[in-house]
Protein backbone atom coordinates (compact mmCIF):
# COMPACT_ATOMS: atom_id res chain seq x y z
CA UNK A 1 0.00 0.00 0.00
CA UNK A 2 1.76 3.12 -1.21
CA UNK A 3 1.33 6.28 0.83
CA UNK A 4 1.33 9.70 -0.74
CA UNK A 5 3.47 12.17 1.21
CA UNK A 6 1.94 15.56 1.87
CA UNK A 7 3.61 18.85 2.60
CA UNK A 8 3.14 19.66 6.34
CA UNK A 9 1.77 23.11 5.46
CA UNK A 10 -0.82 21.57 3.13
CA UNK A 11 -1.69 19.00 5.78
CA UNK A 12 -2.34 21.74 8.37
CA UNK A 13 -4.53 23.62 5.88
CA UNK A 14 -6.55 20.44 5.31
CA UNK A 15 -6.90 19.86 9.05
CA UNK A 16 -8.13 23.41 9.54
CA UNK A 17 -10.63 23.07 6.68
CA UNK A 18 -12.00 19.83 8.15
CA UNK A 19 -12.24 21.42 11.61
CA UNK A 20 -14.40 24.19 10.19
CA UNK A 21 -16.84 21.62 8.80
CA UNK A 22 -17.55 20.19 12.26
CA UNK A 23 -20.92 21.04 13.76
CA UNK A 24 -20.17 21.65 17.42
CA UNK A 25 -22.92 21.09 20.01
CA UNK A 26 -24.46 24.03 21.80
CA UNK A 27 -23.98 24.55 25.53
CA UNK A 28 -27.55 23.33 26.13
CA UNK A 29 -27.01 20.16 24.09
CA UNK A 30 -23.82 19.45 26.02
CA UNK A 31 -25.53 19.95 29.38
CA UNK A 32 -28.50 17.75 28.44
CA UNK A 33 -26.21 15.00 27.15
CA UNK A 34 -24.07 15.16 30.28
CA UNK A 35 -27.15 14.98 32.51
CA UNK A 36 -28.49 11.98 30.58
CA UNK A 37 -25.16 10.15 30.91
CA UNK A 38 -25.08 10.78 34.67
CA UNK A 39 -28.69 9.64 35.13
CA UNK A 40 -28.15 6.48 33.07
CA UNK A 41 -24.91 5.69 34.94
CA UNK A 42 -26.76 6.04 38.26
CA UNK A 43 -29.63 3.83 37.09
CA UNK A 44 -27.24 1.17 35.84
CA UNK A 45 -25.29 1.28 39.10
CA UNK A 46 -28.52 0.73 41.06
CA UNK A 47 -29.54 -2.13 38.75
CA UNK A 48 -26.20 -3.92 39.07
CA UNK A 49 -26.14 -3.35 42.82
CA UNK A 50 -29.59 -4.94 43.14
CA UNK A 51 -28.64 -7.81 40.81
CA UNK A 52 -25.45 -8.45 42.80
CA UNK A 53 -27.33 -8.45 46.09
CA UNK A 54 -29.96 -10.83 44.72
CA UNK A 55 -27.37 -13.24 43.30
CA UNK A 56 -25.38 -13.10 46.55
CA UNK A 57 -28.49 -13.94 48.52
CA UNK A 58 -29.31 -16.79 46.11
CA UNK A 59 -25.81 -18.30 46.28
CA UNK A 60 -25.81 -17.97 50.08
CA UNK A 61 -29.19 -19.71 50.22
CA UNK A 62 -28.04 -22.58 47.97
CA UNK A 63 -24.75 -23.04 49.83
CA UNK A 64 -26.54 -22.88 53.17
CA UNK A 65 -28.83 -25.80 52.28
CA UNK A 66 -26.04 -28.32 52.94
CA UNK A 67 -25.68 -27.35 56.60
Amino acid sequence: MASKTTNPFTFLQQVRAEGEKVTWPTRRETMVSTLMVLVMAFLMAMFFFAADQLMGWGVGFVLGLGQ
